[in-house]
């Protein structure tokens, strides 16, 4: 087993997983070391592997079950939402960070694999993503192929519960998010509510580190009140709005002078009118990025 001439090319494979199982680079990170050490262990103990990926795939699939088991006691006591890490690719200088960002990473994506519990979140993220057989599944998780079937078709009907129904093409995406953010520069409040659907949800993401909303907000009246006020807060501090991407959609980038990063918001579209804000604000969250301002100090004038 010649890990040393295969690492670079595993290690990507091996956080798409992680950080699929668990939206959370820091916590995919440590899965991949961990996921590495054991195979190491394994080379040196003798151990010949027919199919590295395959080993390599299970040993980071069982660690990232457990840490998910683990993280989920913490997301519990999380302070406000608890949305994922997002990933900017422009920003984020890790090759192993630039695997397909398809719809299976997208903010809302992610948000809603957070509902299945950590085996079937496995069994769905090798069957949907990697494009495991199941009998290959039920080797990884320890369960019988027809119980693997079972638990993938029930985690694929609550994902596609809640789903767009009319996914658009990425051109449509990225023309609505300029206007959007054409029409939050200008503080252009009927622009904002024709862009809004009427039951759009924003989602703010803190963690008690940085301000924001302890619940998400939902319609468009109420939201494009509550962007406004943010975009006038944010002239006083001199805040600087980027449209970029993150997780594969478009996303709102907000820095400060310096350019130090101090929000992610990524903004979903369904049909023709953004449907959810997702706005990460938590500094730990963002450090992956590059230098991370301090918000709560910029607001309180310091």
């Amino acid at each position: 087993m010649d890990l040393g001439a295969a690492h670079d090319r595993l290690r990507p494979l091996m956080f798409s997983i992680a950080y699929r199982m668990l939206g959370s680079v820091a916590e995919a990170e440590d899965v991949v070391q961990e996921a590495f050490l054991r195979l190491h262990r394994s080379a040196q103990d003798g151990m010949e592997v027919d199919n590295l990926d395959a080993y390599a795939t299970t040993v980071t699939t069982r660690i990232a079950i457990d840490t998910l088991r683990s993280a989920r006691v913490r997301r519990e006591q999380y302070v406000g939402p608890w949305l994922p890490e997002p990933i900017v690719a422009a920003d984020d200088g890790d090759p192993a960070h630039r695997f397909d960002l398809d719809e299976t990473v997208s903010t809302a994506f992610l948000v809603l694999l957070e509902a299945l519990t950590p085996v079937e979140r496995a069994v769905f993220v090798l069957r949907e993503v990697v494009g495991y057989e199941y009998d290959d599944i039920a080797e990884v998780v320890d369960k019988s192929a027809t119980n693997c079937r079972q638990i993938f078709a029930r985690a694929r009907k609550r994902i596609e519960d809640g789903t767009p129904r009319f996914d658009p093409s990425r051109e449509r995406r990225e023309r609505l998010a300029s206007q959007f953010v054409a029409a939050l520069g200008e503080g252009d409040v009927a622009g904002l509510e024709r862009l809004l659907a009427d039951d759009v949800v924003f989602v703010g993401d803190g963690g008690g580190r940085a301000p924001a909303i302890r619940k998400p907000m939902a319609g468009a009246l109420a939201v494009t009140r509550f962007l406004v006020g943010l975009m006038r807060q944010g002239e006083r501090i001199d805040v600087r709005l980027e449209l970029g991407d993150a997780n594969g959609q478009p996303a709102l980038l907000t820095r400060d002078a310096g350019g130090a990063l101090l929000g992610v918001m990524t903004i979903d579209v369904d049909g023709g009118r953004i449907t959810r804000l997702h706005n990460v604000l938590n500094p730990q969250k963002l450090g992956h990025l590059g230098p991370v301002g301090d918000l709560s100090a910029l607001l309180g004038g310091r």
